[in-house]
């Protein structure tokens, strides 16, 4: 269960690290353009916006990543930055676009119930 939970927090940063790239670098190219369903004119007058959010996505991902490299509170900080992540997907999903909820918030929200789970199963074997 461990190793699910591991895995799935994985791809929630490698999900993050890839809208930073998009947000940051391809906003207005045609990646980004795709990705996002923007006019080239949108996509101009709103880059610095969306280069900001996407080193707040950045962050996100650091986060996680920062999760697998601590022994002794690993755990808090996975469901403390998966959290945020689910918020931020819910928040997109309501200010920004609905089916942020499904891409953002729904592999966070999987990835925290078997980070749980798995706390959960550790903790009944060792007490």
């Amino acid at each position: 269960m461990k190793k699910a939970a591991s895995l799935l927090t994985a791809l929630v940063a490698i999900e993050h690290l890839y809208i930073l790239v998009l947000e940051m670098f391809l906003w207005t190219k045609p990646a980004g353009l795709h990705a996002f369903g923007l006019t080239p004119e949108f996509a101009e007058q709103t880059a610095v916006l969306a280069a900001n959010q996407g080193l707040y996505n950045g962050f996100l991902a650091a986060g996680l990543i920062w999760s697998f490299f601590r022994k002794d509170d690993s755990d808090a900080i996975r469901i403390f930055f998966l959290c945020c992540v689910i918020v931020a997907g819910v928040f997109g999903a309501i200010t920004a676009k609905p089916s942020i909820l499904y891409v953002q918030a729904a592999p966070a929200l999987i990835a925290l119930i078997v980070t749980l789970l798995a706390r959960r199963q550790l903790a009944s074997k060792v007490g």
